[in-house]
């Protein structure tokens, strides 16, 4: 029996703590549906927190119970009309998962252990999922920003070579292209690796909200004559505002056609490969040379998982591969392994995620997963229709895989954009649903993004009613 110095005093005891805390976490999951979707933590909760330091430590029992205390004041994404933001729900199965992960409490960088061939194995069956060749690499991070920053790096090593880790980027003039649609963590990506934000030319979109590929070619034609470099194009699978996905194949195209590293932000768009339905309007995601997607998104694993593919290998490893001395490779023992992660991106220490990976695919697997995605596309398809039916509802985009943008319209000479902007905090505050807010050609926009396995036909009902319901009871005040 372990007897450390931070080990249970009394391991029954503990355990039986251990156990309550098990129990109400999946009470909370088996919860999932009923009650409000957000529950502001109360300011005497937020007051406690304010402590100094502990110097002295507390019960398993008063520790357990103050964690039991915090279980209602999420964001809510575990609840069926949580549809504000692209973030997943997570799954009774995950709890299991964790648990073994912080009893293992293994380091992911590297060494020859379980963990490792793991990870390796989930990545082998990611390359399987999107297409990618099985010489490829890649990697687990804790979502898609991390993935994009490894996918630049990579791209601005090959395009300058690898000495330009040693001695800097210099006066080089490298530009990429992304579209006005695209997450900012391209721009993120473009700073973090010492390009700057300058250098991401942003393409205007066409009327389905996909990056228009006259314009594009038109851009990095125009670079090229004043003396830039074009070296890297980033396609979207899955925009965040209204979830459009940009013609990939013809990115695809291009970038062979111009030696352009083609990188494809998928960080919830890329699952839908999964579902048979929506799978080809990803065509041309297989040939990326890079590709980010999250696995805590649309496939529901347990914050934060997300992955990083990479087609050239050798120029992955040859873009972080610097070992100090004390972590030199070996052939035999624990130091031995052929697959040491921090060959692969910038953390030396890193979380056990992959178990989670690897065990969320094992209890679901593939099929189940894509069925969700398409469910959540048709129940997409089902708002849109109920918008367009209701005379005070104006839909502001199209509806290609599970994003819905509408507004409410008010009386003749009201606020629209005030208004959108107060029924999404009503809605919020009084816990029957969350949608967030965005701008649309000028106009704010209510947003609803779907990617919830708990969300039920009638929710979707309920939140229209509510909507119509409150604003008229906007515009009522106003009169």
């Amino acid at each position: 029996m372990a007897k450390g110095a931070l080990d249970p005093k009394d391991w029954d005891s503990f355990k039986q703590e251990a156990h309550r805390m098990l129990e109400a976490s999946l009470d909370k999951m088996q919860a999932a549906e009923e009650g409000r979707v957000w529950t502001p933590m109360p300011e005497a909760m937020k007051s406690d927190l304010k402590t100094a330091v502990p110097q002295q430590g507390r019960s398993p029992a008063d520790v357990r119970a103050a964690l039991e205390q915090m279980l209602p004041y999420g964001v809510g994404n575990t609840h069926p009309r949580f549809w504000g933001w692209v973030h997943g729900t997570g799954t009774a199965g995950g709890i299991l998962a964790e648990m073994a992960s912080a009893a293992v409490n293994a380091n992911l960088g590297g060494r020859d252990h379980g963990g490792i061939y793991v990870e390796k194995a989930v990545l082998d069956w990611c390359k399987e999922m999107m297409g990618f060749p099985a010489e490829a690499s890649g990697l687990l991070v804790s979502g898609t920003s991390m993935a994009t920053i490894i996918a630049v790096k990579t791209a601005r090593d090959k395009r300058l070579g690898i000495a330009t880790r040693q001695r800097g980027t210099g006066a080089t003039k490298l530009v990429g292209y992304c579209s006005a649609q695209a997450h900012s963590c391209v721009g993120r990506a473009f700073d973090m690796v010492g390009l700057g934000t300058d250098a991401v030319r942003k393409i205007p979109v066409d009327d389905d909200f996909r990056m228009d590929m006259a314009a594009l070619a038109q851009a990095i034609a125009t670079d090229r004559a004043n003396g830039f470099e074009p070296f890297f194009v980033a396609g979207t699978a899955g925009a965040v505002n209204v979830g459009s996905i940009d013609d990939l194949a013809a990115i695809a195209d291009l970038s062979a056609a111009q030696d352009l590293w083609f990188h494809v932000d998928g960080a919830f768009g890329a699952s839908a490969c999964l579902s048979a339905a929506q799978a080809p309007l990803l065509e041309g995601m297989a040939r990326a040379d890079s590709l980010a997607f999250d696995f805590h998104k649309w496939l529901h694993v347990s914050y934060d998982a997300g992955c990083i593919l990479i087609r050239d290998a050798d120029a992955h490893l040859a873009a972080f591969s610097e070992r100090p001395d004390y972590l030199a490779p070996a052939t035999r023992g624990l130091a031995a392994g052929d697959f040491w992660p921090v060959d692969y991106g910038p953390e030396l220490s890193r979380g056990y995620r992959a178990l989670k990976v690897w065990a969320h695919l094992q209890e679901h697997g593939t099929e189940a997963l894509g069925a969700a995605i398409a469910r959540n596309c048709a129940q997409a398809q089902m708002l849109a229709g109920l918008v367009d039916d209701a005379a005070t509802l104006e839909r502001l985009a199209p509806v290609v895989l599970n994003i819905v943008c509408f507004r409410y319209l008010p009386a003749m000479g009201a606020d629209a954009d005030g208004l959108n902007a107060e029924i999404a905090v009503r809605l919020q505050e009084s816990g029957v649903a969350v949608v967030s807010t965005t701008l649309l050609h000028g106009k704010l926009a209510l947003r609803v993004n779907i990617t919830n396995h708990r969300t039920r036909d009638s929710d979707l009902s309920l939140l229209v009613d509510a909507v119509l319901q409150t604003g008229r009871q906007i515009d009522g005040e106003a009169s």
